[in-house]
């Protein structure tokens, strides 16, 4: 029974680990890396001389997401959102970048005709030409009116920065009303598409490759 010496962790635990976690398999697998960095933590410290038990156990194999948001589950959540959930979606979308990165983007990254930033994941340096959508989307975000001033992209009604964990909270709170508006309306199907939309990377929101204009997103990566 657990708690248990870091020398008597052997694979097999490790095996009987992952099968216990089965059914939920992406989780098991990155409880498996997190298991095996604190271990590997452990002999560099000095706490156990035992070679890692998680060397030589493969983890459950892993498929990408390749579902796409079809234009009404978008729009029937753009609908519901407020104007701040409604710029960070449009940005991202335009963008195809990530929620993290798009809260992160600054006016001063508005330059020479370009939105310059540095992905959080990746560190990739990009610039992106402002024309079309996004050229629209930026002149929208800085006519309005804010009572505080901000460099931030996004930001909320005050005008004060929009975080993480508003826009979730935001995006969350549009989605379930329009999955029940279009319950109500006797739209199921397209409910059951909202309550699948999820806001965390581009795969997300960004829809299919290759489907955005050369003018709405031009993306150079900086060498």
């Amino acid at each position: 029974m657990p708690p248990a010496p870091l020398e008597r962790i052997t694979p097999q635990h490790i095996r009987q680990y992952l099968d216990w976690r089965k059914a939920a398999p992406v989780r098991a697998n990155r409880e498996k890396a997190l298991f095996s960095h604190i271990f590997n933590k452990a002999r560099g410290w000095g706490y156990t001389s035992a070679p890692n038990p998680c060397s030589g156990i493969r983890g459950f194999t892993e498929r990408g997401r390749d579902a796409c948001i079809e234009d009404a589950t978008y729009k029937a959540v753009w609908d519901a959102a407020d104007w701040p959930t409604r710029d960070a979606m449009d940005l991202a979308y335009l963008t195809g970048q990530r929620p993290a990165d798009v809260l992160k983007m600054r006016l001063p990254d508005i330059r020479d005709g370009y939105l310059w930033l540095t992905q959080s994941k990746t560190r990739k340096k990009l610039r992106m030409a402002i024309a079309g959508e996004l050229a629209a989307l930026i002149e929208r975000i800085q006519g309005r009116a804010y009572k505080v001033t901000s460099l931030a992209l996004i930001r909320n009604e005050t005008g004060q920065p929009l975080s993480y964990h508003a826009l979730w909270n935001r995006f969350e709170e549009a989605r379930k009303w329009a999955a029940n508006a279009l319950d109500a309306a006797g739209s199921s199907e397209a409910a059951v598409a909202v309550r699948g939309f999820r806001f965390r990377d581009p795969h997300d929101i960004g829809g299919e490759p290759g489907t955005r204009t050369p003018d709405q997103r031009i993306m150079i990566p900086l060498l």
